[in-house]
C-alpha cells in the first residue's frame, strides 16, 4: 500500500508539474494573442470606417463639425462623437494618431503649432471651409464710443476712459478676452503691452460663452461693454456692428514674436462698424480649414475629397450659432440644426457627396485590383462565374445612392441580362478611363453607363449596338453673363470692335462730301469759306459737322441761294445721318453685350469653359481650338460654375439636362441644341463572346417595346433618343 501511495504521489506531482507548465504556456499564448489583437485593432481602427473626430473648445465651431460628421455618415462612415479638445491637445493627439481630424483649424493663427516637427510631419490642412472670413478684434458699445469719442484701443490708455469699463472697481478696464488655452489670448496680452495698456486694461479670462452672456446682460442694462470677438460667432448676431457696437482699431500693427511676419495683414477692407477703411483690427484674417493626420487621409481618400469641397457660408454659421447659444449648445440642438442646414442646401451637398463617393469607388477598385493579385485562379470548367459588370455614376443613366445603383442604363442592362438568362455582379468606378480600362484588361466583362462610341475607343474595346443617341450641350448660370470680363473691360472692348470704326469712317466720308459741296458753292464770295483749299475744306468740314449734328453754332452761314438750299437739305439730312452714326455706336455696344451671353458653341471662344477629363467633350473643344479647364468629375465642374470660376460647362446633354432640372434647378440652365451628336453603347473586351448575345437581347427589347417603357420611366414621353 505504501508503495502504491508513493507511486500515486509521484505521478500526482508529475501531473501537477505538467499542469502548471500547460497553464503557464496557455497564459503566455493568451497574453500574446491579446497583444496581437490589440495591435491589430489599433491598426484597423485607423483605416476602417470608424472615424475619430475632434472639435474645439470654442462652441462656435461645433456646428460646422456636426455638419461634416453627418455628411461622412451619409457616405457610409461611422463617426465617433467628436472629442472636445484645446488646440495643443488636438495637434499633438492628431499627430500621434489618437484622433483623425477636425475642421476647426485657423490659419495663419495656428501655424505656430507647425514649429513642432512631429506635428508638421504628420499633419496637413485640407480644403477651406471659410475663406478669409474669420476676423478678430475688439469692440465696444456704440453709445459709449460716440459719447466719449473712442475710436482705437489706445484711447483706453487714459485712466478716465478705462474707468468707464471697470467692472470690479480695481481701476482698470475689463476686456472680455479669450480662454486661457486659446491662441488669441497671447496676442491680446501682447497688444496690452505694445500699446502701453497694462496699467489701465486687463484681459478677463474664463469660459467665453458665460462671460459674453454676462456682457449681453450688461448691455441690456445700458452699461458700457468692452470685449474681444471673432467671426463666425453668435456675438455679432446679438450685437450688430455699426448699430449696437463698433470695432476698435489698433494704433499700429504689432504681433508676438512667432507671428511678426503677419503684421502687414492686419488691415482689413470692408469691415462694417469700423471708422476707417481699411480697418486695422490688430489681427490678421484667417481661413478656417480642416486639419488631418496624413496617414488617415491616405487611407480615406473619399474623406479627403469631401473636406476639400465643403464650404459653409460665414453668414450661415453666424445665424446657426445665434440660435444654438440660446439652447446652450446642447448636442440634440446641434444635430437638429446641422441636419436642417444640410437639407436646406441639399443640391450643393449632393455634389460634394457624389464627388466623395466617386473617390471611394476608385479606392475600392484599387483594393480589388490588389486583392486579385493574390487571389487563386478558379478553374472555369468547374465553376461558371457571374458576368462582371462595371459602371460609373452618370445621372440619370446611372444613379448611386445608399450603396445602390439605379438609372436608365442599369434598368436596361438588367432587362438585357434577363433576356440572356444570365446573372451578373455589378460594381462601380469613378471615371470613364477606369470604366474602359476595366473592360480592356478583362477585369470586367461588360461596362455600361453613358459611354460614347468613338473610333478611338473602338481600337481598344468593342461596343454593342447603340442604345441611346445624345450629344454635347452647354450649361450656364441663370442670367448667363460672361464672368471673365469686368464692366470696364466690356466698355473698353467696344473701342476695338471694327463695326464702330466702320461707322465713324462712313460718317467722316459723308462730312467730307458735304464740306466739298458747300466749299465749291461758297468759296468765291463768302469769306467764311476761304478759297484756299486746305483752310477752306477745314472750315467747310466744321460747318458740315455742327450742322448735321444739329448743334448749329451759326458762326458760318451760306450766302448764295444754292448754298442756302444745300444747307437746308443738309440740316434735314442730318437727322438721318446722325441717327445712322448713333445706331452704329449703339450696335457696337449691343453686339458686345450679346457676345457676353453664351447661347451656342460659337460663343465659347475666349470664355472660361469647364469640362470633364477623359470625355468626348475634351476632344471636341480641342478640335474647335477652345481652351478648357478639365475637372475630374462633373460635380467639380458644376461647383466651379456655381462659384463662377467658369462661364460654361460643356458635357453630355443628358447629364447637363438632369443637373439643370434637379440639383441646379433655378441656378443653372442648358442653352442651345445638342451638338456633336454621339451614340452610347455597351463596352466589351475585343472579340468578347457576349457581344452577339447582348446585341440580340437589345434588339429584342426594342422590338417588344420594353426598351420604350424603360426610356419613358426615366426620360418621360419626350425623350430625345432616336433609338427605335
Amino acid at each position: 500500500m505504501l508503495s502504491i501511495a508513493r507511486q500515486f504521489n509521484s505521478r500526482f506531482e508529475i501531473f501537477r508539474s505538467i499542469k502548471k507548465r500547460v497553464q503557464f504556456w496557455v497564459i503566455v499564448c493568451s497574453i500574446t494573442l491579446l497583444i496581437l489583437l490589440a495591435a491589430q485593432s489599433q491598426v484597423v481602427s485607423q483605416y476602417t470606417n470608424t472615424i475619430k473626430m475632434a472639435r474645439p473648445t470654442w462652441e462656435t465651431g461645433w456646428f460646422q463639425a456636426e455638419v461634416v460628421k453627418q455628411l461622412l455618415e451619409e457616405i457610409g462612415y461611422e463617426v465617433n462623437e467628436p472629442q472636445t479638445l484645446n488646440n495643443q491637445d488636438f495637434y499633438l493627439g492628431a499627430a500621434q494618431g489618437e484622433v483623425d481630424f477636425w475642421i476647426n483649424g485657423w490659419f495663419p493663427l495656428d501655424r505656430s503649432f507647425w514649429q513642432n516637427e512631429e506635428i508638421s510631419n504628420n499633419l496637413t490642412t485640407v480644403g477651406t471651409q471659410v475663406k478669409q472670413g474669420a476676423i478678430e478684434g475688439y469692440l465696444i458699445d456704440k453709445k459709449t464710443a460716440d459719447k466719449f469719442n473712442i475710436k482705437t484701443i489706445a484711447d483706453l490708455e487714459k485712466p478716465e476712459i478705462a474707468e468707464i469699463f471697470d467692472r470690479d472697481n480695481n481701476g482698470k478696464a475689463d476686456l472680455i478676452g479669450c480662454n486661457v488655452d486659446w491662441g488669441c489670448a497671447e496676442i491680446i496680452e501682447h497688444h496690452l503691452k505694445a500699446y502701453d495698456l497694462q496699467e489701465t486694461v486687463e484681459q478677463v479670462q474664463g469660459n467665453y460663452v458665460d462671460l459674453m452672456r454676462e456682457t449681453v446682460t450688461r448691455y441690456q442694462k445700458d452699461k458700457p461693454i468692452l470685449f474681444y470677438t471673432w467671426t463666425p460667432n453668435w456675438t455679432l448676431g446679438t450685437f450688430v456692428p455699426k448699430k449696437d457696437v463698433i470695432w476698435l482699431e489698433v494704433p499700429f500693427s504689432s504681433l508676438p514674436e512667432g507671428k511678426k511676419q503677419l503684421a502687414n495683414n492686419t488691415k482689413i477692407p470692408d469691415v462694417k462698424g469700423c471708422n476707417s477703411e481699411p480697418c486695422n483690427l490688430g489681427f490678421p484674417p484667417n481661413n478656417i480649414q480642416a486639419v488631418a493626420n496624413r496617414e488617415f487621409l491616405r487611407a480615406n481618400p473619399s474623406i479627403k475629397k469631401l473636406l476639400e469641397l465643403v464650404q459653409i457660408p460665414l453668414e450661415d454659421i453666424n445665424e446657426q450659432n445665434a440660435v444654438l447659444v440660446s439652447r446652450n449648445y446642447k448636442l440634440e440642438a446641434i444635430q437638429i440644426y446641422a441636419s436642417q442646414w444640410i437639407q436646406n442646401n441639399r443640391d450643393l451637398v449632393d455634389l460634394w457627396l457624389a464627388a466623395a463617393n466617386d473617390v471611394k469607388l476608385a479606392n475600392n477598385r484599387e483594393n480589388r485590383a490588389s486583392a486579385s493579385q493574390v487571389t487563386p485562379v478558379i478553374d472555369k470548367q468547374i465553376i461558371t462565374p457571374n458576368l462582371k459588370v462595371v459602371t460609373k455614376r452618370f445621372e440619370p443613366f446611372v444613379n448611386y445612392k445608399n450603396n445602390e445603383y439605379t438609372g436608365f442604363s442599369i434598368d436596361l442592362w438588367d432587362a438585357i441580362a434577363r433576356q440572356m438568362n444570365t446573372k451578373y455582379d455589378l460594381y462601380g468606378v469613378d471615371s470613364i478611363e477606369a470604366l474602359l480600362q476595366e473592360v480592356e484588361s478583362k477585369a470586367a466583362d461588360v461596362a455600361i453607363a453613358g459611354i460614347t462610341i468613338t473610333s478611338q475607343r473602338e481600337e481598344t474595346v468593342d461596343f454593342s449596338h447603340p442604345y441611346y443617341e445624345s450629344g454635347l450641350q452647354i450649361l450656364v448660370n441663370n442670367g448667363n453673363k460672361v464672368l471673365s470680363q469686368t464692366m470696364w473691360e466690356r466698355i473698353f472692348s467696344v473701342f476695338f470692335r471694327p463695326q464702330l470704326y466702320y461707322g465713324i469712317a462712313i460718317f467722316i466720308l459723308i462730312l467730307l462730301v458735304a464740306a466739298h459741296v458747300i466749299w465749291l458753292v461758297e468759296r468765291k464770295h463768302n469769306p467764311e469759306f476761304p478759297s484756299n483749299y486746305v483752310q477752306g475744306i477745314w472750315e467747310s468740314f466744321w460747318w458740315a459737322a455742327v450742322t448735321v449734328t444739329t448743334v448749329g453754332y451759326g458762326d458760318k452761314t451760306p450766302k448764295k441761294i444754292a448754298g442756302k438750299l444745300f444747307g437746308l437739305f443738309w440740316m434735314c439730312a442730318g437727322y438721318f445721318i446722325f441717327a445712322y452714326f448713333t445706331a452704329t455706336v449703339t450696335t457696337s455696344f449691343t453686339l458686345e453685350e450679346m457676345q457676353a451671353v453664351i447661347n451656342s458653341p460659337q460663343d465659347l471662344p475666349g470664355k472660361q469653359v469647364g469640362t470633364i477629363a477623359g470625355t468626348t467633350a475634351v476632344e471636341y473643344l480641342k478640335e474647335q481650338n477652345i481652351e478648357s479647364i478639365q475637372y475630374d468629375t462633373k460635380e467639380e465642374a458644376y461647383l466651379a460654375l456655381h462659384d463662377r470660376e467658369v462661364d460654361a460647362v460643356v458635357y453630355d446633354a443628358p447629364a447637363l439636362q438632369y443637373y439643370a432640372s434637379h440639383q441646379g434647378k433655378n441656378k443653372a440652365k442648358v442653352v442651345g441644341s445638342p451638338f456633336k451628336l454621339q451614340n452610347y453603347g455597351i463596352a466589351l473586351s475585343i472579340k468578347s463572346p457576349y457581344r452577339k448575345s447582348i446585341n440580340s437581347a437589345l434588339l429584342t427589347l426594342i422590338e417588344d417595346g420594353i426598351y420604350k417603357q424603360i426610356e419613358e420611366k426615366w426620360f418621360g414621353t419626350q425623350s430625345q433618343s432616336v433609338i427605335r
